[in-house]
C-alpha cells in the first residue's frame, strides 16, 4: 500500500504517492496560498484526493518549515506561512479519512536520505541542508531525534560566533549566518565590491548580470574562479567546524550534506572534511565519520514525509 507525502513550501506545495521503497508513483504540485490557512488546507485535501484516486492509502505525512510539536500534530511556528500554534493535523484529519502526521521539512528530507539515500545502512546520521538557511536532521539508533518538545535538531542555530550576525531566530552568531547559501552570496558580493584582486572575476560577473545572484556565484564556482572558491572554502570551513562540535555530542556515523549549495560537490566537501578533521575532539583516538552529498534533490521532503507516516503506523 502507498502513503502520500506533502511538502509545504512558501511558494509551492509538492505532493507524491510513494511506495514502501521510497519510489514515487504519482506526483503533483500547486501554488501555496501562504496567507490563507483554510485555503491551504483545502489545497492539501485536493492533492490527497487526486493522488489517492483508485488506491488504498495508509496515511499522509506533511512536511513544513517550522517548529512541530512532540505529538506531530500542531505547527507551533512557521515563519514563511505566518502560522502560530496551528492545529494542522486535526484540521486535515477532519477532511480525509486516513491518519496524518506533521513533520519539520528538514527532518523529512533527512529521513529520506536515511532510509533510501546517502545515509542508508547507518543507524546514526546527521543531515545538514544548506540553502537559504541551514536546516538539520538527527537520526539516533534508527529513529528521528525530536527532543522533549518536538523541536530538536535545529542544527543551523548552533551559536558559532559570540555577538555575531543577527539571525532570523532572534539570536546572534548562529551557524546559519555563516554556513548557508545566503551567507555564501553575501560573502561573494562583499568580495566583489572590495579592492581585493581575487574578487575581479566575481566583480566582472556582477557587472555583466547587473546583480550578483546565486546563479552567477555557482557559475563562478564551476569555472574555478579564485574568489568564488575562496568564499566556498570559508563556508565549508564553518560547516566542518560545526560538525566537529556535533560529533562531540551526537557521535554520528555519517553526515549528509544537502540543499542547493551541495551541488558544488567535492569542491564543498573537501573544505568541510578538512575543517571537521582539524576540529575533531581526540582526533587519532576515535573513529572518523563519513561526509556525503545527499542523493535526493527535489523529492526528499515528499519521500521522507510519506515514509515517516508509514514508520509511525508500524
Amino acid at each position: 500500500m502507498y502513503t502520500i507525502g506533502i511538502d509545504i513550501g512558501g511558494t509551492k506545495i509538492a505532493a507524491a504517492l510513494v511506495d514502501a521503497e521510497g519510489k514515487i508513483h504519482r506526483e503533483s504540485r500547486v501554488a501555496t496560498p501562504a496567507d490563507n490557512p483554510d485555503a491551504l488546507i483545502d489545497e492539501v485535501v485536493a492533492l490527497v484526493r487526486e493522488l489517492s484516486e483508485g488506491q488504498q492509502i495508509l496515511g499522509v505525512g506533511v512536511a513544513a518549515a517550522g517548529f512541530i510539536d512532540a505529538e506531530q500534530a500542531n505547527i507551533i511556528y512557521a515563519p514563511n506561512l505566518s502560522w502560530r500554534n496551528e492545529p494542522f493535523k486535526a484540521k486535515l484529519e477532519a477532511k480525509i479519512d486516513v491518519p496524518v502526521i506533521i513533520e519539520n521539512d528538514a527532518n523529512a528530507a533527512g529521513w529520506a536520505e536515511f532510509q533510501f539515500g546517502a545515509g542508508r545502512n547507518f543507524e546514526h546520521m546527521i543531515m545538514l541542508t544548506i540553502g537559504t538557511g541551514v536546516g538539520g536532521a538527527v537520526i539516533v539508533e534508527g529513529k528521528m531525534l525530536r527532543g522533549g518538545f518536538g523541536i530538536g535538531g535545529e542544527l543551523g542555530h548552533l551559536r558559532v560566533v559570540r555577538d555575531g550576525r543577527l539571525c532570523g531566530c532572534g539570536q546572534h552568531g548562529c551557524l546559519e549566518q555563516y554556513g548557508s547559501g545566503t551567507a555564501l552570496l553575501r560573502a561573494a558580493r562583499e568580495l566583489a565590491s572590495s579592492s581585493d584582486p581575487i574578487g575581479l572575476g566575481l566583480r566582472a560577473l556582477e557587472e555583466e548580470a547587473g546583480e550578483l545572484t546565486g546563479k552567477e556565484v555557482y557559475r563562478a564556482i564551476l569555472e574555478r574562479d579564485p574568489g568564488a572558491l575562496r568564499v566556498l572554502h570559508e563556508l565549508g570551513t564553518w560547516l566542518g567546524e560545526a560538525i566537529g562540535s556535533y560529533v562531540a555530542i551526537l557521535d554520528p556515523q555519517v553526515v549528509v550534506i544537502g540543499g542547493g549549495v551541495s551541488a558544488a560537490g567535492d569542491l564543498l566537501l573537501d573544505s568541510i572534511k578538512a575543517a571537521y578533521l582539524s576540529h575533531l575532539p581526540a582526533r587519532g583516538y576515535r573513529p572518523e565519520l563519513e561526509i556525503r552529498v545527499a542523493e535526493f534533490v527535489n523529492d526528499a521532503g515528499v519521500v521522507g514525509a510519506a515514509d515517516l507516516v508509514r514508520f509511525a503506523l508500524r
